[in-house]
């Protein structure tokens, strides 16, 4: 059964100014431009006003109107990103041979080296906007950002980048693991 019309609106922060053309929604913000297309969806995104971003989709059935939500997060997540920015900050575990991580190329690619003893180096390169540094405590790195989906996705390509193979997983715990999902600026 086709619902004839669903809509959400997204209430906007006064410092965040939001355009949408073709279903290509824009965000800006103290952080920074971003851009997300939601052209493979078929729905309308329109202003209400000065403050309130309206998502509209007609003649839905139940996997369309699944999307409506989704859209909205996005959004929500661009504003957020904007606003005060994306932090991973993620750890290096290790049983016996400790783990080196040192960036370089101005904080865009991650060399690895030591992982299990192997003398191969693994490099894993930064999306674009997201940088890697060092916290300043032992064996942990942050990643950040401004777009949340590059931000997540970076980390997981650090993590993928030194999963165990051919040994029992449950025994061989090292590898470099999300430990905490923050924002760079504080949330008032």
């Amino acid at each position: 059964m086709k619902t004839i019309l669903s809509s959400k609106t997204i209430v906007l922060p006064s410092n965040v100014s939001v355009t949408s053309k073709k279903r290509i929604v824009t965000v800006k913000g103290p952080r920074g431009t971003l851009k997300k297309s939601f052209r493979h969806l078929n729905c309308e995104i329109s202003k209400i006003g000065k403050r309130r971003l309206r998502v509209d989709i007609w003649f839905a059935k139940r996997k369309q109107l699944a999307c409506l939500k989704t859209i909205c997060s996005h959004i929500q997540n661009l504003v957020k990103g904007v606003q005060y920015g994306y932090k991973y900050k993620m750890k290096a575990v290790y049983a016996h041979f400790p783990i080196n991580i040192t960036t370089s190329e101005e904080d865009t690619v991650v060399d690895i080296r030591n992982f299990l003893g192997e003398k191969y180096t693994r490099s894993v390169k930064m999306l674009p906007g997201v940088t890697c540094s060092h916290t300043g405590s032992k064996d942990e790195i942050q990643v950040q950002g401004n777009d949340l989906e590059k931000v997540s996705l970076s980390a997981a390509l650090i993590h993928q980048a030194v999963l165990v193979k051919k040994k029992d997983i449950r025994k061989f715990l090292d590898g470099i693991y999300v430990s905490e999902k923050t924002t760079i600026d504080q949330i008032e």
